[in-house]
């Protein structure tokens, strides 16, 4: 096991690891509140790289490197909308009209009064008095 102290290599490292040997990577976050301290191990059962950090800067880059990871996990893409240089004007698309954006709802995080009851979350009772 070894530890990496720069942020940036041990991201390299871990990435490396993972493409190499895909089916036998396993990651593991350890995270001690006592200590605030944040523990990054990633092995292939061959070799073993680890980060400890107990700084809170270090946050936003550990979820970049999931969101690294777990794109080539499942094996997908981040789409980003098209812009408009990205966008191609073809003679057939001037006479027609375009199609309206696709609508999306998201659910409601707040929930209702009748949502818990109807979720099978019940009220426990209060016991009875003893005489």
């Amino acid at each position: 096991m070894v530890y990496i102290n720069s942020w940036q290599d041990y991201q390299d490292a871990a990435e490396a690891l993972y493409s190499k040997s895909p089916h036998s990577t396993r990651y593991c976050v350890k995270w001690n509140s006592s200590q605030g301290k944040l523990v990054l191990k990633i092995t292939d059962n061959v070799s073993c790289i680890k980060f400890k950090t107990y700084s809170s800067i270090f946050l936003n880059r550990f979820e970049a490197l999931n969101l690294s990871l777990m794109e080539k996990m499942q094996n997908t893409r981040v789409l980003h909308p098209p812009t408009q240089s990205d966008q191609i004007d073809h003679p057939s698309s001037r006479n027609s009209p375009a199609p309206p954006p696709p609508t999306t709802t998201t659910p409601s995080l707040t929930p209702s009064a009748g949502a818990a009851a109807s979720a099978g979350v019940a009220k426990k009772k209060k016991p009875k008095k003893k005489k």
